[in-house]
C-alpha cells in the first residue's frame, strides 16, 4: 500500500534525506521517496502500518507531517 505524506519545514536534499532515513525505520516501511520540490513523501508500506507512526517518524527528524493520505 502507498502512502502519501505532506511534510512542512524542509529546505534542502539533507532535510529530505533526513526524513526518508527516519521513515524507514518504522516497522512494516518497505521503500521511502521524500521529494523536497512537491514537499511529499511517497511510503510503500503493509497495511498494518498507522498514519501516526508515519507522522511520528517525520517529527523525529525534526519536521511536521501535515497529513497522510
Amino acid at each position: 500500500m502507498k502512502k502519501k505524506i505532506l511534510i512542512e519545514g524542509m529546505h534542502c536534499a539533507s532535510c529530505a534525506s533526513n526524513i526518508e532515513k527516519s521513515l524507514k525505520k518504522v516497522p512494516g516501511v518497505k521503500e521511502v521517496s521524500v521529494s523536497l520540490m512537491t514537499r511529499k513523501g511517497i511510503v510503500e508500506c503493509g497495511e498494518n502500518v498507522k498514519d501516526d507512526e508515519l507522522k511520528k517518524a517525520v517529527w523525529r527528524a525534526g519536521y511536521k507531517a501535515v497529513s497522510v493520505e
